[in-house]
């Protein structure tokens, strides 16, 4: 055989290989949910689907990343990818992403609330002509104030500022087209906000309803705190969605403002200095200060606006930076002597 059908049977092989789907599951101490978790996958899957499974282990300081090495040493499909630290969901997520080979990318949580039954339903929904289908935990199995109220009122307020109507924004378990995820970099804990970066390049979103388990091992990772970081990340995304390539459309809009203040208090000083009776003497008037801190403000406004203008050239122009640290990966070999 030539060396050129070589490397064309080589190439075959190689995509042949691939999978179709790659379920990704990022974890933190789930020592208890990581057999159970990858056996039910396997069970809805086997058969079905060419798949692979990313485990992404943030940071556990349990037994989860040698059950994990077990589970891997038995099914080369299964892909392990250790943290040095914790670096939170969103890191994990990407991470995952980065390293999925499959065309669909299906995330869910490993502490067995998302059910992976689920994931051929998510699959048939995707093929039906979308590029995200995200997961509504519409009967959800969780303490009603510390996590189901505030997620309520935050899914109502992402919805209506970022204008993707979805009910549950915080739900891991969606699916994405490869092409439509590996455009979207994820920072902090923008995780959840993937529907909208996505809706905003173009992506066709759904939503279906999920079944959601209580959780029977381990601890919930986040609480009430967590709803401070999705208020400021949700300002984070509604910039970056709106103003990414344009800051001094916002910033010089509040100089404008800052300028339009300066004008009417510095006519009410004049009015009040050589129109009222009896005159105010200027240096006496409060207005006289509001309008010499509204000009200035105005000024450093349109200056942030043009060093952002900067900084977003350079952001674009630059080598991109992930925002985690891989201590190792566990995968097999294919049949070339090369990793998968």
């Amino acid at each position: 055989m030539s060396g050129e059908n070589q490397n064309a049977g080589r190439q075959g092989e190689s995509q042949a290989a691939r999978p179709a789907i790659s379920i990704t599951v990022p974890l933190v101490d789930e020592q208890d949910n990581l057999r159970p978790l990858y056996e039910q996958i396997t069970q809805t899957l086997e058969g079905k689907y060419e798949y692979e499974i990313i485990f992404v282990d943030d940071g556990s300081i349990d037994e989860s990343f040698n059950i994990l090495s077990e589970i891997q040493k038995s099914d080369p499909r299964v892909r392990v990818i250790r943290f040095r630290k914790n670096f939170g969901q969103t890191a994990a997520l990407s991470a995952a992403f980065a390293h999925a080979r499959g065309n669909i990318i299906v995330a869910l949580d490993a502490d067995l609330q998302n059910d992976p039954a689920d994931i051929p339903l998510m699959v048939d929904k995707l093929n039906e002509g979308y590029d995200v289908v995200s997961g509504w935990r519409k009967k959800r199995h969780d303490k009603a104030i510390t996590r189901r109220m505030p997620s309520v009122i935050a899914n109502r307020l992402i919805a209506r500022i970022t204008g993707v109507k979805l009910h549950d924004f915080g739900c891991t378990l969606k699916a994405y087209r490869k092409e439509v995820i590996t455009e979207t970099r994820l920072y902090g804990e923008m995780h959840r906000f993937i529907p909208a970066l996505a809706s905003w390049s173009g992506a066709r979103i759904t939503e279906m309803v999920v079944n959601h388990r209580p959780r029977t091992s381990g601890k919930a990772k986040y609480g009430l705190g967590r709803t401070v970081k999705v208020v400021l990340d949700l300002i984070t995304v509604k910039f970056l969605g709106s103003f990414s390539t344009k800051p001094i459309y916002i910033f010089g809009g509040l100089g404008l403002l800052c300028a339009l203040g300066a004008v009417i208090s510095s006519m009410a000083v004049f009015y009040h200095k050589f129109i009222s009776v009896p005159p105010l003497s200027m240096n006496r008037n409060p207005l006289l200060v509001l309008t010499a801190m509204l000009f200035t403000t105005m000024v450093q406004f349109i200056l942030m606006g043009l060093l952002a203008e900067l900084l977003v050239r350079t952001y674009h122009e630059s080598q991109n930076r992930s925002t985690y640290v891989i201590k190792e990966i566990l995968q097999s070999r294919d049949d070339h002597g090369e990793q998968a």
